[in-house]
């Protein structure tokens, strides 16, 4: 099966964001083909969760796990280390003081 490419996965994910009028932007652009993304959730007091889209070995769909969760600092410094290792990744950061970031909705996968 065909896959979309991250770029147009990134403007797909932030357009479904302004409908649901959950403020979200790009941190960091990476390879517009095929980067991998990685979406921070800023819950506004200090918090945040990092998500990173995976395939589950058991059934082989594609997945949101978790990378980190905690103090904001601490996610953006475990941010900082994919970074690090990947500089194709894709970083967006969705600020809502909910939690909410889609990401659990169909075709977000």
């Amino acid at each position: 099966m065909a896959r979309l490419t991250a770029e147009f996965w990134v403007q797909a994910y932030l357009a479904r964001l302004r409908l649901a009028d959950i403020p979200a932007f790009v941190v960091a652009r990476g390879d517009a083909t095929a980067g991998a993304v990685l979406v921070k959730c800023n819950t506004l007091d200090g918090r945040a969760v990092a998500l990173q889209r995976r395939t589950d070995l058991m059934s082989g769909d594609r997945v949101w796990m978790e990378l980190a969760t905690g103090p904001e600092a601490e996610v953006d410094a475990a941010i900082a280390r994919q970074r690090g290792f990947d500089p194709d990744l894709w970083v967006i950061e969705v600020e809502d003081r909910a939690g909410r970031h889609l990401l659990d909705e169909d075709g977000l996968a």
